[in-house]
């Protein structure tokens, strides 16, 4: 019953229905009458009532009744509400001194000066605990303080020294810096940070220091920075390269291929581990053949060679043997070597789960052809082996996309509607994707002759032949302007000039999408990647700028628009707290 009229009277006064959130804290009040929590919201309601001296009766009595100097701030401040600054002030110094008598005090008290943003009160109130007994530790309540003052440095110092006291604590301060920090060096909070570090490894070069510049230079991807210090851990501790995978990994997925290309053939010279080596190798010629220019492949193919003749062709090599074959078939374009090789592989002894993996890429490679029948085949060879797993529901996406190239629209839908449901989120979202994209244009005409060309287009894209994808897309815009399909048209095109560095061609695509598709589907993808477009590749900030704002003003529900503030924010020089 309690519980039901608290509730009440909490929505009265969230309301602004003070008079019936009055009464229903009376009659709480009546049955509970020591109930701090009780007390408190009754005195907000009257405050609100401006019943100023009805609030003094209540927390002189209340004060009379419980041991609870808290009661002085809130009286304190209900005189500050009148203006009586002098019997406020009085209050407040009661409360300090509470403390002598019982160093506890300072927390309810504290709280209170800081809920009214007395916050040089709640210092003072901190302070005069700890010079009292020199056990108790309220670093991060007072840390916090300085924050909300505004005086970040002293911030930064108060929480560095606690983390210096306690270690396991360094992920959720991580956390507390985050709000203060933005991408750019130049930060006047990222600088005092970082000198705030730099000081302690010179007091006391314990490694965490070292950890946390690390992180700090990864947040402000200076990834070579990181690298450095990441290298001193190790130097003084080398236990694990699980730090420096994961910095090669983070490099990579930011685009810095020198820094990735630096750490993981550090981690080839460095590891004992076989895997660990495997790994890195692996990592290293996935982003190289992505970036490599034709002249180049050749050198790469030599790279994997040298591997297998060093490690063999066995089961602790497949990942490798995979990446090979599909560097074969995609890039080289040596299919019938790329199918025997992988056939060769199959003759290991092998789990179902990795003869699955070299069945997948076998009838990428079938689709790669247009060999769509056979693929289907090992697609469903795996759905049946390995039933409900990811890679079974990542088959069934396959068949779905082997379908929608064949212009067998009508299946390709019937199992995206069952992958849209996928445990896997990745799958689901592509499954939906693809699923509207044929949906939405299939019945726009009854040849469907505009969506088989996009499927054309998507199918010379996968096959690693971006000019000719991009030729069909323009036969799309050129005949099938007025139908819906126009607007994936430009943006797909969009993407593979991108790819193709072709920045102009790309941008006045983004800005057609922009101009005739302001009510479409991919508007905000379109304000977004053409934002991402001048910041990244055009070196043009002040013209993405006003791109991440429309998406922060105007697509509040979009899927980029933390991302968005979070640029805007940087581009505009906040701190990420503002």
């Amino acid at each position: 019953m309690f519980s039901q009229e608290d509730k009440t009277a909490k929505q009265y006064f969230k309301n602004g229905e003070f008079e019936k959130a009055k009464i229903t804290y009376q009659k709480l009040l009546k049955n509970r009458p020591n109930n701090i929590i009780y007390i408190k919201a009754y005195t907000e309601t009257l405050q609100q009532l401006e019943q100023y001296t009805e609030v003094d009766s209540l927390l002189n009595k209340a004060l009379t009744d419980i041991k609870y100097p808290a009661f002085l701030v809130n009286l304190g401040y209900n005189f500050q509400l009148q203006n009586n600054l002098v019997k406020a002030n009085e209050n407040y110094e009661k409360a300090i001194e509470s403390i002598d008598i019982n160093t506890s005090y300072v927390n309810s008290v504290a709280k209170e000066f800081q809920d009214y943003s007395l916050l040089d009160l709640a210092i003072r109130a901190y302070e005069k605990a700890i010079s009292l007994d020199k056990d108790l530790d309220f670093t991060i309540q007072l840390s916090k303080i300085y924050g909300e003052q505004g005086n970040i440095e002293k911030m930064f110092v108060s929480y560095v020294d606690f983390i210096e006291k306690n270690p396991l604590y360094r992920n959720d301060l991580k956390r507390i810096f985050n709000d203060f920090l933005t991408e750019d060096p130049y930060n006047e909070n990222n600088i005092i940070l970082k000198k705030a570090l730099l000081r302690k490894i010179q007091q006391n070069p314990d490694l965490i220091w070292n950890e946390l510049l690390s992180w700090l230079f990864i947040q402000q991807k200076e990834f070579n920075k990181s690298f450095a210090q990441e290298k001193a851990i190790y130097n003084r501790l080398p236990e694990s390269l699980n730090r420096m995978e994961e910095l090669a990994s983070i490099a990579t997925t930011q685009e810095d291929y020198n820094t990735a290309t630096k750490v993981y053939n550090y981690i080839i010279e460095t590891s004992q581990d076989i895997d660990t080596k495997l790994n890195a190798h692996y990592n290293l010629l996935q982003f190289q053949s992505l970036l490599a220019l034709e002249k180049d492949y050749k050198s790469i193919q030599s790279d994997y060679l040298k591997l297998f003749e060093t490690y063999g062709t066995q089961t602790q090599t497949l990942k490798l043997q995979i990446a090979y074959s599909h560097f074969l078939a995609f890039y080289l374009h040596q299919t019938p070597e790329a199918e025997l090789f992988l056939k060769k592989s199959l003759n290991l002894k092998l789990k179902k789960q990795e003869i699955a993996e070299i069945k997948l890429e076998l009838a990428d490679i079938l689709v790669l052809q247009e060999k769509f029948n056979e693929a289907l085949i090992y697609y469903t060879q795996i759905q049946r082996s390995l039933k409900n797993s990811v890679i079974s529901q990542e088959a069934r996406f396959r068949v779905a996309k082997t379908s929608y190239y064949k212009g067998d629209f009508k299946w390709a839908e019937s199992q995206l509607n069952i992958l849209k449901q996928s445990t896997s989120q990745l799958i689901a979202n592509d499954a939906l994707d693809l699923k509207l994209l044929i949906s939405d244009n299939k019945y726009e005409d009854s040849t469907q002759t505009a969506l088989k060309l996009y499927a054309k287009a998507d199918l010379l894209a996968y096959q690693n032949k971006p000019k000719e994808a991009i030729i069909v897309l323009d036969t799309i815009l050129k005949n099938h302007s007025t139908e819906p399909i126009a607007e994936q048209t430009l943006y797909k095109q969009a993407k593979l000039f991108e790819a193709q560095k072709e920045y102009g061609n790309a941008e006045n695509n983004y800005q057609l999408l922009i101009a005739n598709h302001k009510d479409g589907l991919l508007i905000d993808d379109a304000y977004f990647s053409m934002a991402e477009l001048y910041k990244n590749k055009l070196n043009l900030p002040e013209k993405a700028k006003p791109l991440y704002e429309h998406i922060i003003f105007n697509f509040s529900d979009s899927i980029y628009f933390v991302e968005a503030r979070t640029q805007f924010r940087m581009l505009r020089g906040d701190s990420l707290n503002q």
